[in-house]
């Protein structure tokens, strides 16, 4: 089978990708491991701070239809086993497929931390929570603590309370996970997560302590008995030392700690039966670094991912990515992504008239979603992309 464009992933880049390379006229073939597309999409359910309600699975669900409307072939609950040159691409059930073009849409995957108890039953990624919460509607359990505080756990505990789950609060990890974030990071986060409050007092508070100095003093003044953001207490100064039960999470042992991170021994235990770990995402890029692709380790969108050019095109021509693979970002910026990657292919295959000028509005489209962006995955998301640019001047 022979296509001018094999897109590997069906999320919301992938799918982007595909819906708008075909719409000018590309042959484009679609892969994914699950079988329904979607990706992350299926498990996302969050409002803003402006009560805007963004649904992952209806999102979903309206790409799947245009890609069905425009006949595009997919091959769902489909590995893809390995890429030879020039470029074929070979799936698990031995399908073979021969392209010149090839949009890697590959995501991300969920970082596991290790911590005392987390290999007990009812322990799970804040990932897994929120994809049964929100996209299989079941309760990951009635009772449950997360550890990590970050913008995906703020927002997945506001779906889980949603869902009738008693969400007894949101932890810092303890040193030895080798998250090691001292309260005053934390508060810099939340800081830059104001503008998601529930109320004006929050929102205002939330801005207020934006500088350096300001933040010291509030986390010196954060109260010990923590703050609540849509009625889930968020604990700066306690962590989750260890995770108790004999066969299942049935406890947690909470330690509390100072502003500068010092922990102190006195504990305080708590039952529960579920516990999510929120450790963070990192691009997928094992296919990219299978073909040769040039990459690079830049922590601020997450870690090591392909350098590509403006028209997201790797080292390797005929070799483009989009999303997540290339830095942590969400999924209106991944689906930007997704059609100036389609775009560009688009281009290359002479389908476009005036081909510079949509390029370009593709692009102003993607640092357009960036600007208007609800929350970052990542600190200093801005001064990552910049990196790239550089190591891709170098690379010419």
């Amino acid at each position: 089978m022979s296509y001018d464009l094999v897109v590997i992933g069906a999320g919301p880049a992938g799918m982007s990708a595909a819906i708008k390379a075909a719409s000018h006229g590309v042959n484009v073939a679609l892969i994914d491991e699950q079988p329904i597309p979607g990706g992350k999409l299926n498990g996302q359910l969050h409002q803003d701070g402006k009560g805007d309600w963004w649904i992952g699975q209806e999102v979903a669900e309206n790409l799947a239809s245009t890609i069905n409307k425009l006949s595009i072939p997919c091959f769902y609950e489909r590995e893809v086993w390995g890429i030879d040159p020039n470029w074929k691409v070979m799936l698990d059930q031995g399908e073979l497929l021969e392209t010149k073009n090839i949009i890697l849409a590959t995501g991300a995957a969920e970082k596991s931390v290790p911590v005392p108890g987390w290999t007990k039953p009812g322990v799970m990624t804040i990932g897994a929570a929120q994809v049964l919460t929100n996209f299989h509607r079941i309760k990951p359990g009635e009772k449950a603590a997360i550890i990590g505080i970050d913008a995906l756990s703020l927002t997945v505990a506001q779906a889980m309370k949603l869902g009738g789950i008693d969400v007894v609060g949101i932890f810092l990890f303890p040193p030895e996970s080798g998250i090691d974030l001292k309260p005053k990071q934390v508060m810099k986060e939340l800081s830059n997560l104001s503008h998601l409050a529930p109320n004006v007092w929050l929102r205002t508070m939330g801005k207020l302590v934006q500088g350096n100095r300001i933040q010291t003093i509030a986390t010196t003044l954060y109260p010990k008995s923590g703050m609540k953001i849509g009625g889930v207490p968020i604990y700066l100064k306690k962590t989750i030392t260890d995770i108790i039960g004999k066969d299942k999470v049935e406890q947690i042992n909470i330690g509390s700690h100072d502003h500068r991170g010092r922990i102190k021994r006195k504990s305080q235990i708590i039952n529960v039966d579920c516990v999510c770990l929120s450790g963070g995402l990192y691009p997928l890029l094992d296919l990219a670094k299978a073909v040769g692709c040039a990459t690079s380790y830049i922590p601020s969108l997450g870690g090591e991912i392909p350098l590509y050019n403006g028209e997201m095109e790797t080292s390797q021509p005929g070799i483009f990515i989009a999303g997540n693979i290339t830095g942590i970002e969400g999924a209106k910026v991944a689906m930007a992504q997704g059609e100036l990657a389609g775009t560009a292919v688009s281009s290359k295959l002479g389908k476009l008239k005036s081909s510079r000028n949509i390029l370009r509005k593709a692009r102003k489209r993607v640092e357009n979603e960036r600007d208007r962006a609800v929350f970052s995955f990542q600190a200093n998301i801005g001064q990552g992309r910049e990196k790239v640019k550089t190591l891709w001047k170098q690379l010419e």
